[in-house]
């Protein structure tokens, strides 16, 4: 975004809040206050000459912080009452009577203007209020002449439609075709009922084998998320009384439990809610569902879509109402377009929120409290996961979900020889600054002390603002998902000896006004960041791979090794693959079955969770498995477990037939823990025995989380010839 689009933001930012501010709406004269001056420091940092910039921006900040006292005494308000919200709800259902009567759609307008009547009618009688009954009487009024004129010109036609050529019946619901960068073909008129046709090209349709993998792959965790059409954009939002989902309310974590009050609806805990009243990365806030790494992709998703204007965020909310914009609904029904198993599917959800006994959200939410965007998006995905009581999952898989872009994993510990410092820095410097990817890091392991003394946290995802360069030093905005919480190093707010005036000035930082306010935001140096996290998680632009030359680190090596897994997967159950390059290559299935197949199941429990190898004392605990290798060649070995267990193992040998040759080794590890799954390609292992070691990520003397584990592992070792 330049500098020019980037001062008309701040304007009119600065504009909301002062008229906010003059009328008392003091939550929202801070949030606009705090989004003028974000969008003040950009446009400086773009190049911006106007007179005076820091000072604006130092008081916005100042008047940020006076108006916390006023914001936090209007917490307490007077909520709307019941006859009021259906009054909200009956203008809802007469809008979208409107837009079905704009396209023609009489019957379905009927139905709603019928509705809408009818609720105005029996909230007239309940209220003595004469504004009020009013109001729903003129709706009422209106919406009933023109449901009367619909009926009446319906009627009139009646005779030619007897004679016409009567109209085919609904065809089912079609899979429409998806192009690369998963658009939507927007005219279903084109679509025939067979689902193997269409006049699409041929590049662009399902065949019927891909279709019943479809089928197959859209029930998850007991509900099924159909692939999302142009069929879903007529969705039916409008009821006269509350939607609430069908399949109930989602599950609780833990730590939800604890504090958990009620489930509230937005006009049970503030007067105006609002979808969006600006696509923000700053606002965003998570709490105690642990799903830090989908909150940093949401939030890298909405910093994208505020520099770049593309709608990464507000295009997949709905209703939305003529310019796409995603808009509140007071009847309580939202729709979420998710990229889940392949293809974007529709999830439906209601707008119950979980409160604790103060009322405050159990769930990640915008610091305007007015705005649902944020709640609202993540239900969703949450939904989907099986509820909020939801283990965590990782950048890769959640920035997918969000936005459909490739996924890439950069590991920067040191057992990986591969990682280029220099020219991974280079990459992400250059392609973040066009546009093309995505990016989010996270840390790796550490103590509780380590995480305290440099204000990280262990294991734990951070989204990329921005990435800077100056003289000899390069910096990395990182967030917080939990919108507090600094980095402590070098370059940390408290480190004003570090900060020059002239790289405060470049980097619009003033380490005097970060103080007063923990956002979560903050710099940190590329060789800091390569020191205490982990890895690096990216996200493609599909557009890109339509280039001829290659764009970024995956080579044809790393597909190649990736489809082995992936076809080895295959033998098994039934997949799609589809894969982008910037490469040409061919892949076919693997003609050959496996030599070993082998599969070991066993308790775990209590002090067999001993650790991964940085824990002597309990490492020891650890089960044991042993298995045996006639011949050399490549090795599969995959371990399962329950979802909520970050789980690795390692290999060792025991013993090689002969001279193990430069493919023998002592110890392999999967690498770094995942949830429930993971797994270790060898390329070639020596004939002879091996023990299967599986580990947990910390040893269960560290605490409660490993006390409860009793549940059966799966370890699956398979040779290929």
């Amino acid at each position: 975004m330049d500098a020019a689009a980037l001062e008309v933001d701040a304007l009119k930012f600065a504009k909301l809040a002062v008229i906010n501010d003059q009328t008392g709406k003091y939550k929202e004269a801070v949030f606009y206050y705090k989004e003028a001056a974000q969008a003040l420091i950009y446009a400086e940092m773009a190049g911006s000459t106007l007179e005076n910039i820091q000072d604006k921006i130092n008081e916005y900040q100042d008047r940020v912080q006076a108006l916390y006292t006023a914001v936090e005494a209007q917490n307490i308000e007077t909520l709307k009452s019941k006859q009021q919200l259906d009054l909200e709800r009956a203008r809802f259902l007469v809008t979208q009577a409107f837009e079905e009567d704009a396209k023609e759609n009489a019957e379905e307008a009927i139905e709603l203007y019928s509705e809408a009547v009818e609720l105005c009618l029996n909230t007239s009688n309940e209220t003595t209020d004469q504004n009020l009954q009013t109001k729903l009487k003129q709706l009422a009024r209106q919406a009933l002449d023109r449901a009367e004129s619909l009926k009446e010109s319906m009627s009139k036609s009646s005779v030619k439609d007897k004679i016409s050529t009567p109209k085919p019946s609904q065809p089912a619901r079609p899979y429409l075709p998806l192009g690369s960068d998963f658009s939507l073909n927007d005219k279903p008129s084109s679509v025939k009922s067979n689902l193997t046709q269409s006049s699409e090209p041929a590049r662009q349709r399902y065949t019927s084998e891909e279709i019943e993998v479809l089928r197959k792959t859209s029930k998850i965790n007991g509900i099924e998320y159909v692939p999302f059409m142009s069929v879903d954009l007529k969705e039916r939002f409008a009821f006269p009384m509350p939607y609430s989902d069908r399949y109930g309310k989602l599950a609780l974590s833990p730590k939800q439990k604890a504090i958990f009050s009620r489930w509230v609806r937005p006009d049970e805990i503030t007067n105006n809610p609002i979808m969006i009243y600006t696509v923000s990365s700053f606002s965003i806030k998570q709490t105690i569902v642990s799903d830090c790494s989908f909150v940093a992709s949401l939030a890298i998703s909405a910093a994208y879509e505020r520099r770049y204007n593309k709608k990464l965020i507000t295009s997949i909310i709905y209703p939305q109402n003529k310019k796409g914009e995603p808009e509140y609904n007071p009847c309580g029904k939202y729709m979420v377009k998710l990229h889940i198993n392949g293809v974007p599917r529709k999830v439906i959800i209601d707008d119950f929120l979980p409160v604790d006994h103060n009322g405050e959200l159990l769930c990640s939410y915008s610091n305007n409290k007015n705005e649902l965007w944020v709640s609202l998006i993540e239900k969703a995905y949450m939904k989907v996961m099986g509820g909020y009581d939801f283990p965590g999952s990782n950048s890769n898989i959640d920035l997918h979900a969000l936005t459909g872009w490739i996924p890439e994993r950069i590991a920067m510990h040191s057992g990986n020889q591969a990682f280029d410092k220099e020219s991974t820095f280079r990459m992400l410097y250059q392609r973040f600054h066009k546009g093309d990817v995505l990016i989010t890091t996270a840390t790796g392991v550490m103590t509780e002390e380590e995480g305290e003394k440099w204000g990280l946290v262990p294991t734990h995802a951070y989204a990329v603002l921005d990435i800077r360069e100056y003289k000899t030093l390069r910096f990395l905005q990182l967030k917080n998902p939990w919108s507090h919480l600094r980095w402590k190093g070098r370059f940390c707010e408290n480190d004003e000896r570090s900060w020059t005036p002239e790289l405060q000035k470049y980097l619009n930082f003033d380490p005097r006004t970060a103080q007063k306010i923990d956002n979560g935001i903050f710099w940190i140096t590329w060789d800091d960041l390569c020191q205490y996290y982990d890895v690096i998680y990216l996200s493609w632009n599909p557009s890109l791979f339509k280039e001829s030359t290659c764009i970024h680190r995956m080579t044809l090596h790393k597909i190649e090794n990736l489809l082995h897994w992936l076809f080895t997967r295959m033998m098994a159950k039934k997949f799609t693959t589809q894969v982008y390059a910037a490469c040409k290559f061919t892949f076919s299935k693997i003609p050959t079955p496996c030599t070993i197949n082998k599969r070991i199941n066993g308790q775990w429990k209590g002090q067999s969770a001993g650790g991964c190898g940085n824990f002597r004392d309990t490492h020891k605990n650890n089960p044991m498995y042993q298995f045996h290798v006639e011949k050399a060649g490549p090795l599969l070995t995959e371990l399962r477990g329950p979802r909520q267990y970050s789980v690795g193992f390692e290999v060792v040998t025991v013993s090689t037939n002969g001279d193990p040759g430069p493919s023998g080794f002592q110890k392999k590890s999967s690498g770094d823990y995942r949830c429930g799954f993971c797994y270790l390609e060898i390329e070639s292992i020596p004939a002879g025995v091996y023990n299967i070691i599986p580990t947990t990520f910390l040893p269960a003397q560290e605490g409660p989380f490993f006390l409860d584990f009793n549940s059966s592992i799966a370890i699956k070792v398979s040779q290929l010839q």
